[in-house]
């Protein structure tokens, strides 16, 4: 991870809890929170990928915790976070980063398939941020929900994506004006297309990177560390007067609206 544009230090004190952060851009950001002072929480559903965030979270000199469980549970999640706000004595952050995806034509996806991204997304995120509010609104908190640039682009084979994540960039707004008056700051950050990540290994099959590559009016796909600033910036004081807002980090590519996607329809 490369080092940030912010100052060191920038979250010493503060204590963030990443759904998703075994892995892909939530692992990225959780390094990102703890190399930046934070102590991290760490929650998804395998036990191993947690276990080796934390051990670099760790090995950089940061302080982690894991905790297996899955978001479609609230009684799951809120037991995790009560947990971690006992352990590091607060909570302040929460980043909702769980999700699931996969390409599939409206009319074969499966009910099962469409309730599943659903619940995933939209209903953990919720059930995170229902199960934090207690902790974020004693001091001030923050949260940010990563959603994708399919929540306002109609998108061909992503109906279940999109859906879910127009719902959490709905529900930023919707908590942001209720819990403003209790101190607590929602955003969202919505990445395009952004490299090494298992979003993208299942959103471009292979032979088709290096044209989607030209079709973004930057002409390459982000970083994971440039969303991880992203949510730097939202969870500093920095956005202190900053909330109901979703941060596009897409080079552009909302711009150019559902064209890769409709080729890969054929």
């Amino acid at each position: 991870m490369s080092e940030s544009v912010f100052r060191p230090g920038l979250l010493i004190g503060k204590a963030a809890f990443v759904t998703g952060g075994g892995s892909g851009i939530g692992a990225g950001i959780a390094k990102r929170l703890a190399a930046q002072g934070a102590k991290v929480a760490l929650l998804g559903r395998k036990a191993e990928k947690l276990e080796k965030t934390a051990a670099e979270i760790e090995a950089a000199g940061g302080v982690a915790r894991c905790f297996p469980a899955d978001v479609r549970s609230y009684e799951e999640l809120a037991k995790a976070i009560d947990a971690a706000a006992e352990a590091f004595g607060g909570l302040q952050i929460l980043i909702n980063s769980a999700a699931g995806n996969f390409l599939a034509p409206a009319a074969s996806l499966s009910a099962n398939g469409f309730r599943s991204v659903i619940e995933i997304d939209l209903c953990g995120s919720f059930n995170a941020c229902r199960a934090a509010f207690q902790h974020l609104a004693k001091q001030g908190g923050s949260i940010v929900s990563i959603t994708a640039t399919q929540a306002t682009i109609p998108t061909p084979l992503q109906v279940h994506a999109g859906a879910a994540k127009a719902g959490i960039e709905k529900m930023t707004r919707d908590l942001a004006l209720e819990w403003g008056r209790s101190g607590i700051r929602v955003n969202a950050v919505a990445p395009g297309p952004i490299a090494d990540t298992e979003g993208m290994a299942r959103l471009a099959p292979p032979g088709v990177e290096d044209g989607l590559k030209k079709r973004v009016p930057m002409q390459r796909y982000g970083t994971i560390d440039e969303v991880c600033e992203a949510v730097t910036y939202l969870v500093s004081p920095a956005a202190a007067y900053v909330t109901g807002a979703t941060l596009l980090v897409d080079g552009g590519s909302s711009l150019i609206g559902a064209g890769p996607f409709l080729e890969l329809m054929g």
